[in-house]
């Protein structure tokens, strides 16, 4: 690691030695470079985290279903600007794809009670989302489509392309980017897996929030996506929950970054145009989000943060983003559940190293 960037090593090494950290890695391309590479902690028991640990980044996820989606955009075979049904017969909710993209497509929670079985099958919950009313008129006010967003994106590309959206992006984008990522695992990979952990016992009814709030129904269901049973089950692992289950390695959302932000090639492989790159990281939505309770500029997956940075946090500190203006990618993937004061603050130092 070059000596410029010893100061966000240090602080890594802070947050395990102080135990606000358990088990994380830190990967950074500057410059079109892996300029840092970091990991510690464990990642089940007494076995420590690697360079190939995977783990459940939740909506970190989300950008890279997107893709999927949007590289069919970019080869013509769907336009953003075309309503759902045009691919998609069944559904009812009259949004365009774009809506869909930019979390204002008024479905943000799936509409029936769902065991946590559910995650397994894609059709009944894509067939709940289908036949469902949306909550807002779509386009008119954002509110993230927090479980449901990986199967309005995915049935599209399953509808348009005909592989599930695990299989299209091991295929088309993880294989060819050499990207150590995916929505549903082999067994293989599942054990390479970092167990999730609480940061404390309280965590999952603080982000539920209020019984029956937009925010419990939107994350309550199907039963079971922040309870660790289920979470370090092989049956959350091996499903396709492509809002919330992306399991990924840092080094490989940071390589995903590292190609979108140089205009979408990578080691001389171009994947999406820069055009496509350009329209995707522009802001779509700018205003209220009404699962978040606060001010969100949507891109077409991702939210834009006032220093022009793109890219989207995962429930439970990880994250993936790109800064334009600073010439920089970055992934941060954590097993242990909390809030992002974490990697908010190696971002901190690294922006004082820039």
């Amino acid at each position: 690691m070059h000596a410029r960037f010893a100061p966000v090593r240090d602080c890594f090494h802070d947050l395990l030695t102080s135990g606000r950290e358990t088990g994380a890695a830190l990967v950074i391309w500057y410059d079109g470079q892996p300029v840092v590479d970091l990991v510690g902690g464990t990642r089940a028991a007494a076995e420590p985290w690697r360079p190939d640990t995977l783990v459940n980044v939740y909506s970190a996820g989300k950008p890279v279903a997107a893709l999927c989606l949007l590289m069919l955009v970019d080869r013509g075979h769907v336009d953003l600007d075309a309503s759902v049904d045009r691919y998609w017969p069944e559904f009812r909710t009259p949004a365009t794809v774009r809506q869909v993209l930019s979390h204002t497509a008024g479905l943000p929670a799936f509409p029936v009670p769902r065991p946590a079985a559910a995650i397994a099958d894609w059709a009944l919950l894509a067939g709940d989302l289908a036949a469902a009313d949306p909550e807002w008129s779509p386009g008119s006010v954002a509110g993230e489509h927090a479980w449901t967003y990986g199967h309005l994106v995915g049935e599209l590309v399953r509808r348009v392309d005909g592989r599930s959206v695990g299989r299209f992006l091991a295929e088309e984008i993880a294989d060819r980017w050499q990207l150590d990522l995916a929505f549903g695992l082999t067994e293989a990979d599942q054990r390479r897996c970092a167990d999730l952990r609480y940061g404390d016992p309280g965590w999952p009814s603080r982000k539920l929030g209020e019984p029956g709030s937009l925010r419990a129904r939107a994350m309550g269901n199907p039963a079971g996506g922040l309870d660790l049973a289920v979470l370090n089950s092989s049956l959350w692992r091996g499903a396709e929950m492509p809002a919330v289950n992306l399991h990924a390695s840092a080094a490989g959302l940071a390589r995903l970054y590292a190609g979108v932000l140089a205009g979408g090639v990578l080691d001389g492989v171009r994947l999406f145009s820069p055009e496509l790159v350009a329209e995707t990281t522009r802001v779509q939505y700018d205003g209220p989000d009404l699962l978040l309770n606060r001010q969100v500029q949507w891109t077409l997956g991702m939210q834009r943060e006032p220093d022009g940075s793109w890219g989207m946090g995962g429930l439970g500190g990880s994250g993936g983003w790109a800064d334009p203006e600073r010439g920089y990618a970055c992934a941060y993937a954590t097993a242990r559940l909390d809030e992002h004061d974490r990697v908010n603050e190696l971002a901190e130092v690294l922006h004082s190293v820039l």
